[in-house]
């Protein structure tokens, strides 16, 4: 990465480059272009990362994010071998470069408007209405309940608040015998399968008492303002991506 930025900075600043060259203004259009993709595949493939590590437990789950990886790679070998190949520039290729960042830098834009708009969905009301109507127990069929057992094991926790959430529940009706389900048990080789009877059974020793509402608050608290600057640092990229192309499109006219 730090090879490719050099390079960037001696094709970008060099001042023997004819800027109306064909062969100079493909060059580096399709430098840049191979640039911008291999940081926001990057960035694309940590959010996916993620997204299947707590949200998505199912292989059917993760086929859109897979194919969206296939589609950046696309670009990204499209754009780096088109920068050795003979085609020469055209106002077309310039305009589809334009529209691609145009398209990220949008679709950036209404994911941060609308996060900002159902910030009240958040909540722990909202998460605990869902979990009392969705979850239930130990059911790996089951995408929502998959998952939130998923969260409940990662983070030591149980509930959203805590194990009252599971009163009145629908887990409740499908299992009347337990009053918390397994994934809020305490994972101690030597509890053994009693201490998972009595932890399901209501025992408070044996299971996990803090929510995970407040668990994942504390965990990703001190990732938000790194994800905020670097979210403002890739629209600024694809900011100037844009007006570079919008000064080559106005050279090249």
């Amino acid at each position: 990465m730090f090879v490719e930025m050099l390079n960037l900075q001696q094709v970008v600043l060099h001042p023997q480059v004819n800027w109306r060259h064909p062969e100079d203004i493909q060059r580096k259009l399709m430098f840049l272009c191979s640039f911008s993709l291999k940081l926001l595949d990057s960035f694309m493939e940590l959010l996916i990362h993620f997204f299947l590590m707590f949200f998505c437990s199912s292989s059917s789950c993760s086929s859109v994010p897979v194919f969206l990886v296939l589609l950046f790679q696309f670009f990204m070998f499209f754009c780096s071998s088109s920068s050795c190949s003979s085609i020469p520039v055209h106002l077309v290729l310039l305009f589809q470069f334009f529209m691609l960042i145009l398209f990220i830098f949008l679709a950036e834009l209404a994911a941060a408007i609308l996060a900002f708009l159902f910030r009240e969905h958040l909540t722990r009301q909202y998460f605990t209405r869902d979990l009392k109507r969705h979850y239930q127990g130990r059911n790996n069929t089951d995408v929502f309940s998959s998952t939130w057992n998923a969260i409940m094991t990662t983070f030591d926790c149980c509930g959203v608040s805590g194990p009252e959430d599971f009163e009145e529940s629908l887990f409740r009706l499908l299992s009347p015998s337990k009053m918390v389900p397994e994934a809020c048990c305490q994972r101690n080789g030597f509890l053994g399968d009693g201490g998972v009877e009595q932890c399901v059974s209501g025992s408070v020793v044996f299971r996990h008492n803090k929510g995970c509402y407040s668990a994942m608050v504390d965990y990703f608290e001190t990732y938000i303002y790194t994800a905020g600057a670097l979210a403002i640092v890739v629209l600024t990229i694809e900011l100037f991506a844009m007006v570079f192309a919008m000064c080559l499109f106005r050279g090249i006219q």
